[in-house]
């Protein structure tokens, strides 16, 4: 079985957010399963030059973009095992940043040409080409309305996975003519609510959809959390069904991480104090054995930083330190720059994102908080359990599959189910109780370690969906 990864970024080469995590760690646990994996992504600018200089030229083509004809490079790159294919023009791609441009619908109408265009080129025919987010939600599109009409794309399948469902490629309807260039009469493919919805075309052309968690799945056919696609998914149910993501184990790793100050197992628990201690000294903070509550995130309302700003003061108040990096809205930003001036030895701070500091957090924490009014999977819970930090969530999405609440005896975090800044503290008040009895502490620190979210069980799920679609 062959299967072609087709995303807007993938790690190291381009990263923005959780895609770039799941992109770069399926494939590669699919290869292992003996599933010929390859991915296909842009060619930034952005790439860093030692891994652009391990590339090499495979050839170029024209894509036809609408009336326009545009020119592709296809360049070609190996890393752990894996194929990587690289869409070069540089009137696309030659920008600092990945998205957030005018253009964006061209852009990534050109990649999803592109991936099917290439596709003869490159010694590679897949079984399924499998389509991330809004960015190649195209790709099913184009190939069931240009494309299986030849013999050579007749057999191919799709599978489209929704990563986060609030950006769906929405634009206006004077660009179907303009740059879809779709065949006569396939409009209503792609037009929803009066608009061309990228997304909308996707889920109806694919042979399946999936979310990135069972929980997501379920919550995005109800109006609160499907962003005005609840209808249309409605209507695709037999195929949707949600996997919940992974996170790489060679990446996110105790014991061999050189990014955190000590490496450490469920052996060598006594390191992670070190990893506490060193964090608390570089944030500033008393080296002192009260619980460290870490978050790594984006300063933005849909994250539930409203909640921990609305309780923050009476929290900081116990007997316990914060450490939060992240960046976002400007009214999250300055109230918690303010806190960390007011309370400057119980508040470290770090306002934008450092890759680096974010492992130190996961391996310097005692809690990990994250109160998500939406998390269609979350990656840090994953990273934090990986480091014995403790997770503190809201049961929604991802995070209510991975994260069960200790009060059982049995679980390995904190979980509340309301979207309630109260009924959060009261969840860390329950957490910081159980970090005082330190001996159950580090059963549950131990258990949160021996948890398995690698992608084994996740890449063996995607076998199974690509199997089903291709019988």
């Amino acid at each position: 079985m062959k299967i072609l990864f087709a995303t807007s970024e993938a790690y190291p080469f381009a990263m923005s957010g959780g895609l770039a995590d799941v992109s770069g760690a399926l494939p590669k646990a699919l290869r292992k399963r003996l599933v010929g994996s390859r991915v296909v992504m842009p060619y930034y600018d952005t790439i860093p030059k030692e891994l652009k200089e391990q590339m090499t030229f495979v050839c170029n083509i024209t894509v036809p973009v609408s009336w326009r004809r545009q020119y592709c490079g296809v360049f070609e790159a190996h890393l752990d095992g894996v194929i990587y294919y690289f869409i070069d023009n540089q009137y696309y791609f030659k920008r600092d940043g990945l998205y957030g441009y005018y253009d964006d619908a061209e852009r990534y109408t050109f990649f999803s040409r592109a991936v099917l265009e290439i596709i003869p080129h490159i010694g590679f025919k897949p079984d399924v080409i499998h389509c991330n987010d809004w960015q190649t939600a195209l790709v099913p599109v184009f190939l069931t309305q240009m494309y299986k009409q030849d013999p050579f794309y007749a057999d191919i399948k799709t599978v489209f996975t929704i990563h986060n469902i609030q950006y769906q490629g929405k634009y206006g309807m004077e660009l179907y003519g303009d740059v879809l260039g779709l065949p006569e009469g396939c409009q209503s493919i792609v037009e929803y609510d009066g608009c061309v919805n990228f997304m909308k075309g996707g889920i109806q052309c694919a042979d399946k959809v999936t979310t990135v968690s069972p929980t997501y799945s379920n919550e995005i056919l109800e109006p609160y959390y499907a962003h005005g696609l609840d209808n249309i998914l409605k209507q695709f149910t037999y195929k949707l069904t949600g996997i919940v993501n992974g996170i790489d184990y060679d990446v996110y790793n105790p014991e061999t991480d050189n990014l955190i100050y000590k490496n450490f197992s469920v052996k060598t628990l006594k390191n992670k104090a070190i990893n506490k201690s060193e964090l608390q000294k570089e944030m500033g903070l008393p080296q002192s054995d009260v619980a460290v509550i870490g978050m790594v995130t984006r300063l933005v309302g849909h994250k539930g930083i409203d909640l921990v700003k609305c309780v923050f003061e009476e929290l900081i108040k116990a007997d316990v330190q914060f450490v939060i990096l992240g960046s976002g809205e400007w009214e999250f930003e300055t109230f918690f720059y303010d806190m960390s001036k007011k309370y400057p030895d119980k508040f470290g701070l770090k306002l934008g994102f450092d890759p680096k500091l974010a492992h130190k957090i996961y391996a310097g924490s005692d809690l990990f908080l994250m109160p998500s009014k939406s998390e269609p999977c979350g990656l840090a819970q994953l990273v934090s359990l990986r480091y014995g930090t403790i997770p503190i969530v809201r049961e929604t999405g991802g995070l209510n599959d991975t994260v069960k609440d200790s009060g059982d005896g049995q679980g390995n975090g904190f979980t509340f189910s309301n979207y309630n800044a109260h009924d959060m503290e009261n969840t860390v008040w329950r957490a910081l109780e159980g970090y005082a009895d330190k001996k159950g502490f580090n059963v549950l620190r131990k258990r949160a370690m021996e948890c398995n979210n690698s992608w084994s069980s996740s890449a063996s799920a995607y076998i199974k969906l690509y199997k089903e679609i291709c019988s």
